[in-house]
């Protein structure tokens, strides 16, 4: 009889339209949890900031942040496939702890209204996605190509970030 580790490595394959539907909705779901601090800080603080001209409108962040967090979505199950063949410990310990690190970035820069918290964390998660991408690369090529865009909106964010530190 199979353990438990060993039919959660196999689901993919089993059953690869579920497993990538979870992948997906799990990030989703994390990346909702962020928005929650991101939701604590806006009214009045955010609005008060002076903000960097070219600061995107928040319909337009939250569409991109749920496109990237279907992105990774499927990274992961990409990597999530190959557990079988291969050892994919790091890659996913890496991925969760960037994901932990993504949260912690609203809940410092929105929820406790820290902009210079928010740039170390930013700083901290950029490092950790760029780990996570080099440990995708080991294993699926496609899994660290759909992080690409990932690192691209982060660094953005990590350049408004600092102009509102600069500005404020």
């Amino acid at each position: 009889m199979a353990s438990k580790l060993e039919k959660i490595k196999q689901y993919p394959q089993k059953n690869p339209v579920i497993s990538l539907i979870i992948a997906i909705l799990l990030c989703e779901a994390a990346g909702i949890s962020g928005s929650i601090f991101t939701a604590m800080g806006l009214e009045p603080w955010y609005q008060e900031l002076a903000k960097p001209e070219l600061t995107p409108p928040g319909t337009l962040i939250s569409i991109i942040w749920i496109i990237l967090f279907a992105l990774m979505g499927i990274a992961i199950w990409l990597i999530w496939r190959q557990s079988t063949q291969q050892n994919v410990k790091t890659p996913v310990t890496l991925f969760t702890i960037q994901f932990i690190i993504n949260i912690m970035w609203s809940a410092i820069f929105f929820g406790l209204q820290s902009l210079t918290g928010g740039i170390i964390t930013i700083t901290i998660l950029w490092i950790a996605i760029l780990l996570t991408i080099i440990s995708f690369y080991k294993i699926d090529k496609k899994a660290a190509a759909l992080m690409i865009p990932y690192i691209a909106w982060v660094t953005i964010a990590a350049a408004l970030n600092l102009s509102f530190i600069i500005l404020n």
